[in-house]
This record gives structure tokens, C-alpha cells and sequence, in this order.
């Protein structure tokens, strides 16, 4: 009887809009492209279906990544802007696939997330929609943004980056203030 009870809350609580989980212990949702990690190639992938390049990176048992998978990306504003608007490339913090840089270097993801200064998960680096092939895809990224952030923040984010707020001068806390004000209204 006790183990009956237990799968039952164990259904009952489990997220229902998870993404499941891929045999590298990282979420796998229905939005993310599974490439060969050659990020010109991804780009000009993404550029070819108008989305904006998005690389994450994750680890198996990061508890901030499995917030967001069940918190904040099921949210319906945020799938389908993920969907719709973005191509996103998951990278494995610790992982040992081979990564082709946009200049050229080859690494494993757990070589380029050094490289590329990365140290959180998720993290979660937006591309431009130019490249410079001479750079690395750090010092092409327009946000790189460390942590697990609420709805409203992952959603205006997101659009932040879409609408290039960020050539516009006004810093992502200044636009998300602006948005948050606006919803008030």
C-alpha cells in the first residue's frame, strides 16, 4: 500500500509539461535542434529559417535547468516564441561531443565552455544576426545570460534579443522594468 501511495504522489507531482530527459541526463525539448555542433553551419541554418541562433548550456542533475523545463519553458508565450523564433543548440557543460567554433576551432563542449567562459547552467548565449568568422561564438554573442529566471524575465529576454534592444542602448534591466510597467498599465 505504502509504495502505491508513493507512485501516486510521485505522478500527481511530477511536471506534466516537462521535457523528457535524453540518455545524457539533459532535458530534450521539443524545440531544441539536434545538429552535428558546427555553429557556422547552425547558423546559417538558423538564418535560412529566420530564427536567431541560441545556444544552451546545461548538465545532468542541475537543478536551475530542471526549473526552467518545468517552470518557465512549457509556459505557452515562451514554447512557441522558442519554437517559432529561435533555433536552439544545446551544449553539455561536462560533455565530450566535438564543437566546431565559428572560427574554426575544434572542442569538446566541455573544452569550448572554457573557452567561451561559461561556468553556470543553464546558460544561455544569443547569437547575432551577423557573424564574424574570425571571432569565437563568445565574443559574437550579443547577451550571454548565466541562470534560471522566472516567465516574465525568460519571456522579455527572449524578446528583448529579437526585438535587438540591445543595439538600441537600453539595457536589458531597463527594458524589462519598461515591460513590466507597461503590463500594469
Amino acid at each position: 500500500m505504502k509504495k502505491i501511495i508513493v507512485f501516486l504522489i510521485y505522478i500527481f507531482l511530477s511536471p506534466a509539461n516537462a521535457a523528457p530527459i535524453g540518455d545524457d541526463g539533459l532535458h530534450k525539448p521539443d524545440w531544441l535542434r539536434f545538429t552535428f555542433n558546427d555553429m557556422a553551419e547552425d547558423f546559417d541554418e538558423a538564418s535560412s529559417e529566420g530564427k536567431r541562433l541560441l545556444i544552451m548550456f546545461e548538465q545532468r542533475g542541475c537543478i536551475y535547468c530542471t526549473k526552467m523545463h518545468e517552470d518557465v519553458f512549457p509556459n505557452a508565450e515562451i514554447h512557441k516564441i522558442l519554437s517559432e523564433d529561435y533555433f536552439v543548440v544545446q551544449m553539455n557543460l561536462f560533455g565530450d561531443n566535438e564543437v566546431i567554433d565559428f572560427n574554426g576551432n575544434i572542442m569538446s563542449e566541455k573544452e569550448i565552455a572554457k573557452a567561451w567562459g561559461v561556468v553556470f547552467t543553464p546558460t544561455l548565449m544569443f547569437m547575432p544576426e551577423n557573424i564574424d568568422l574570425m571571432k569565437s561564438a563568445s565574443q559574437n554573442a550579443v547577451i550571454t545570460m548565466p541562470g534560471a529566471f522566472s516567465k516574465y524575465t525568460t519571456k522579455n529576454l527572449l524578446n528583448y534579443v529579437l526585438e535587438k534592444g540591445y543595439d538600441s542602448g537600453e539595457h536589458f534591466q531597463k527594458y524589462h522594468a519598461r515591460k513590466f510597467a507597461e503590463q500594469k498599465k
